[in-house]
């Protein structure tokens, strides 16, 4: 750290603690909710207390607003924003739309075609929308697919002075000879001053843009500020990758979202694997700045301090959800921290200003790698509290067992393959349980944090997958390498699938011809991102290849993107596959769902209750399960935690002392998202946006609720 930003930390700490007084938290604004995560030290807390643990029984529907455009598979993962009475969200094609808060009237809607032309080529999630006001001047910025988008929040309109005619295309601008990527930024960036800082989604394979995080002007669209998540030469990290290959190597990004300590100008970026997720041949060492919470000068994009949670990660284990700004009391002392949760089960608390951690955090020797071409870290690390928040491992007493014939249908779906350690290596020789798993333990929904009882609240999934490995196939064809770098790791090596989530792709010859299938390649579908940047000639190989036409045998069998070579994986996943019963159930004992409070004083575990829950497992008799679950949880002063995300299209409110259910209600379709929490005319509501998806039926919904008029003025 130089000196000059050493010094302006310095002052801003002093400056901090004199106003705030060493006992009394450094309060936001918790009454409003106007950015992702609800404030900017993303606690998903709200100051409301009008709905609380003896009214809420009395909620009951204010408002639903239909979007009108869900498709198949489609889904709606935003948390709104309100600002002045206005609530701003996206729906499931990423129109944007402003509603009257209190009635959910449509004020006015934004669709991108009407400023980027041509058809829908940003298809995939989007989580909601940034918000940004200089007197008169009030700005809605948020992105359909690689393009970043700003609109008069009042009228809608674009503002024809941000970068091209309204638009930036995030594809450039980026610092690498390499073009045309898969990039889809489907997560809000933050505002610090005149400054929008984002990240990006991208593929996870060998063909990903670079994760650089950047800063662009908010006024101009130009880019103010880059910083090199895979560092260049002469920067810090830079030896912690293949000299050969380290301009080759994508992602390392962010793509979770971020938060702000504005006070002092520290913005906190978590980090997701450098790809290929899987076998990292090309990207031999530490791998910084992968799957990182850096802390960076949210004026300058100046690395402060950073943790890497994963050396050289081969497990698909990126930072899910961005960080909880937190205060809270250690050894009688306050101190200001971040705590950030992962899919491994840990959460990781650190000093905001040092980076030092408040628990200690020790190296872990792991099992390592057999896979040809591998050199796999040696240790992981480990941090000794806070208490892990699920399961560390998947055991012989873990399989499911509550039938026979579940416990029976699992065992031989172990067969050749390995459990018991989180830290199980990929092989080629036999396949893993991968626990904690994909999705988590936590996961993009975030966490929430009471700042008044230095509680933290975090839901989990307790899903065991399997990940096993392959020899990169001898392509037959070019078709098979384009979709084995593209297609393989959701679909599989053999285009089997693992439905729902992810279809099968035999037989798409009865449903496709070769215009319809390169036109779903190119502009994506409901949960399926846009495959733009494959060149025209390769998709219509691909293309080629999916309808089993027949080929050139003389085709050059490698695949090149603008003359450049792009590298392929040794070996490769078989699929994205959860370990699941014939009847679609996770081959773990439950609870499959959890929702946790955490005493961020102690980093003890106040209480744990199951989150989810199976209808029909219930009529047979079995206990609550949980179940899978996506999207966060929202505490408020009124003593709750409400949270959705399950799969069973519920919402729910637990009491935030004692974890017990005070309130459910059905939605019309799952709520995959954060609830977010506002007032308006002195009525308290809660709005969760119902879009479905993840093996659910779609969506286009968003109900808000809040009390009868005789229980508000009680």
């Amino acid at each position: 750290m130089n000196k000059s930003l050493r010094t302006l930390i310095c002052l801003n700490l002093f400056v901090f603690t004199f106003c705030s007084g060493p006992d009394i938290p450094n309060m936001l604004d918790y009454s409003k909710w106007e950015t992702f995560g609800g404030t900017k030290d993303a606690a998903r807390y709200s100051a409301s207390s009008q709905i609380n643990k003896e009214n809420v029984k009395n909620l009951e529907v204010a408002w639903t607003f239909n979007t009108g455009d869900a498709t198949e598979r489609s889904q709606i993962q935003c948390q709104p924003i309100v600002v002045d009475g206005v609530l701003f969200a996206t729906s499931p094609q990423v129109n944007v739309f402003a509603l009257d808060a209190a009635s959910g009237k449509l004020l006015w809607r934004f669709n991108p075609s009407q400023l980027l032309g041509g058809q829908n080529s940003w298809a995939g999630t989007n989580r909601g929308v940034t918000y940004w006001q200089e007197g008169d001047d009030k700005r809605i910025l948020f992105t359909a697919g690689n393009w970043l988008m700003a609109l008069n929040a009042t009228d809608g309109r674009p503002i024809e002075t941000f970068g091209e005619g309204g638009k930036v295309d995030l594809q450039k601008n980026l610092d690498t000879d390499l073009a045309e990527f898969l990039i889809v930024s489907n997560t809000p960036g933050i505002i610090y001053k005149d400054k929008l800082i984002m990240g990006m989604r991208l593929s996870e394979g060998l063909d990903a843009a670079p994760g650089h995080v950047r800063a662009f002007n908010v006024k101009t669209g130009e880019r103010e500020w880059i910083f090199h998540t895979i560092p260049h030469p002469g920067e810090f990290g830079h030896d912690t990758w293949e000299a050969e290959y380290w301009d080759k190597i994508g992602a390392a990004n962010n793509w979770a979202g971020m938060s702000l300590d504005e006070a002092r100008g520290i913005v906190y970026v978590p980090t997701g694997s450098a790809a290929y997720d899987f076998w990292g041949g090309y990207r031999h060492g530490q791998n910084l700045f992968a799957n990182s919470l850096i802390a960076l000068d949210a004026n300058t994009g100046e690395r402060i301090w950073h943790f890497q949670a994963i050396h050289h990660d081969i497990w698909d284990r990126d930072f899910p959800a961005n960080p909880n700004l937190i205060r809270i009391k250690k050894d009688g002392k306050w101190i200001d921290a971040v705590a950030q949760t992962s899919k491994q089960g840990y959460v990781y608390v650190f000093d905001r200003i040092t980076g030092e951690p408040v628990w200690p955090i020790h190296e872990k020797a792991v099992p390592q790698s057999d896979l040809p071409g591998e050199k796999s870290w040696p240790t992981q690390p480990q941090p000794k509290l806070p208490e892990p928040f699920m399961r560390m491992a998947y055991t012989d007493n873990e399989i499911l067992s509550l039938t026979p014939e579940w416990e029976q249908d699992i065992r031989s779906k172990l067969e050749n393959v390995k459990y018991g350690d989180m830290w199980l290596p990929p092989s080629h020789e036999h396949g893993i349980v991968l626990f904690p798993g994909m999705d988590g333990g936590a996961e993009w929904g975030g966490s929430s944090f009471d700042p008044f009882t230095q509680t933290m609240y975090i839901n989990a999934n307790e899903i065991p997958w399997v990940i096993k490995m392959g020899a990169n196939p001898k392509f037959d064809n070019l078709g098979q390498g384009i979709y084995v770098n593209y297609c393989a790791n959701c679909h599989g090596v053999d285009r089997k699938g693992n439905p729902p989530a992810f279809p099968t792709l035999m037989d798409l010859n009865k449903n496709f011809n070769a215009s319809s299938l390169d036109a779903l390649i190119k502009n994506g579908k409901g949960a399926m991102p846009a495959f733009a940047h494959i060149s025209e000639n390769d998709r219509k190989v691909l293309v080629d290849y999916l309808l089993g036409k027949e080929q050139d045998p003389n085709a050059e069998k490698k695949e090149l993107e603008g003359g450049v070579e792009r590298l392929t994986p040794q070996y490769v996943m078989q699929g994205y596959s959860r370990l699941l019963t014939e009847d679609g159930y996770p081959g773990i004992q439950p609870p499959w769902g959890t929702l946790t409070a955490m005493d961020m004083n102690t980093g003890k575990i106040k209480w744990q209750s199951v989150l989810g829950e199976f209808d029909e497992l219930t009529e047979r008799g079995f206990e609550p399960t949980g179940s899978e679950n996506y999207g966060g949880p929202v505490t408020t002063a009124g003593g709750l935690v409400f949270i959705a995300a399950t799969k069973d299209e519920k919402i729910r409110a637990f009491d935030k002392d004692t974890g017990k259910v005070l309130w459910e209600a059905k939605l019309p379709a799952a709520g995959h998202a954060t609830p977010a929490v506002y007032e308006k005319n002195g009525k308290q509501y809660i709005v969760i946006a119902c879009g479905g998806g993840k093996g659910t039926k779609s969506g286009d919904a968003y109900v808000a609720f809040a009390l009868p008029e005789i229980e508000k003025n009680k």
